[in-house]
């Protein structure tokens, strides 16, 4: 039965997923910000929203092996996209090159991408430097407060520089919006809030009956709970959310479609740290930092790839395979 209340709570964070991203881009495209901003905040916010709410559960749960799941959530969701979301770009511009006007160059708002990624790698990395030794419970939280204020930052920059304003058009329709055909202005602002609300709300539940029943799992199967965290909540979460990332550059919307991911990395690597290092103790076991160590070099790929080349090729999409099989590999011969 656990393995099915597991499934079923896959299923819940999903469909609150979806509620809460179509209504939270609905937002961003009714407060005018540019395509930058709306793919590396509301895009990316409103689709790490699901990975990020279970640690937050796993946290304020505080049963037994919960830390775990909290930690390998938190440092597995920036490893898989850094890796398999990004090769799913790449693998995207090269199944579609005839069908996009750009071919298989990437058309990006260049500075948020390489703000995104520079942040990225800074922060993620000091998260590990910091889960690495045994820092004093102060010195945590004092880093914990520096990785919030920093996101708070990355906002503010981002609304700034995020590019010119997209198009209205270029959004699905509301889900919760039932006017019929009449589609001649914005859905209403209760609608949206209300569909936003509920997503939020469906994602919370699921999150809380995840890591519930994650944990009975891991006691079944004898194994680790940061295991299970670290690869079943990502690749749950994260990675089909990620999907629209696929048809974004199907259609040759590169910069929704890179932002939606780099400013998912960039909201992990900082939100999500902050609560771990403010209220649990941020103490990394060998598979945390593994992950984090390929997450930074997949990172570092994707960084050189758009700077030096404007697309991602074959073997940008290679290494980031490399790494995430490695990844697997340690800890199936563990």
């Amino acid at each position: 039965m656990e393995y099915v209340l597991l499934l079923i709570s896959f299923a819940v964070i999903l469909t609150g997923a979806l509620l809460f991203t179509n209504a939270v881009e609905w937002v961003g495209h009714k407060l005018n910000l540019g395509e930058g901003a709306v793919g590396s905040l509301l895009a990316a916010v409103g689709t790490a929203m699901p990975e990020t709410l279970i640690p937050i559960v796993a946290i304020i749960g505080g049963s037994a092996g919960s830390s775990d799941v909290a930690i390998g959530a938190i440092v597995g969701a920036p490893f898989l996209l850094a890796t398999i979301a990004m090769a799913l770009v790449g693998i995207s511009a090269l199944a579609y090159v005839k069908r996009r006007p750009q071919g298989n160059h990437l058309e990006v708002h260049v500075e948020t991408l390489d703000r995104d990624l520079v942040f990225f790698m800074i922060f993620f990395g000091l998260a590990l430097v910091i889960g690495l030794f045994e820092t004093p419970r102060w010195v945590e939280i004092i880093a914990g407060a520096v990785f919030l204020g920093a996101y708070a930052w990355y906002v503010r920059e981002t609304i700034r520089n995020g590019g010119d304003a997209s198009e209205a058009h270029e959004m699905d329709t509301l889900i919760m919006d039932r006017r019929g055909e009449r589609r001649d202005s914005p859905p209403p602002n209760f609608i949206m809030i209300t569909q936003l609300l509920v997503g939020l709300g469906a994602m919370i539940g699921g999150a809380h009956l995840f890591v519930h029943e994650l944990l009975n799992v891991a006691e079944h199967l004898g194994v680790s709970a940061i295991i299970l965290s670290l690869i079943l909540a990502p690749l749950a979460t994260e990675l089909p959310e990620k999907a629209n990332s696929f048809f974004w550059v199907r259609e040759g919307k590169d910069a929704l479609a890179l932002g939606n991911i780099t400013g998912a990395m960039v909201f992990q690597s900082t939100i999500p740290v902050f609560f771990g290092m403010v209220f649990i103790d941020w103490n990394l076991d060998h598979f945390a930092i593994i992950s984090m160590i390929l997450g930074l070099l997949g990172g570092a790929v994707a960084y050189w790839a758009l700077r030096k080349r404007g697309e991602f090729g074959k073997l940008a999409i290679a290494l980031w395979a490399i790494f995430y099989l490695t990844f697997l590999g340690v800890v199936i011969f563990s």
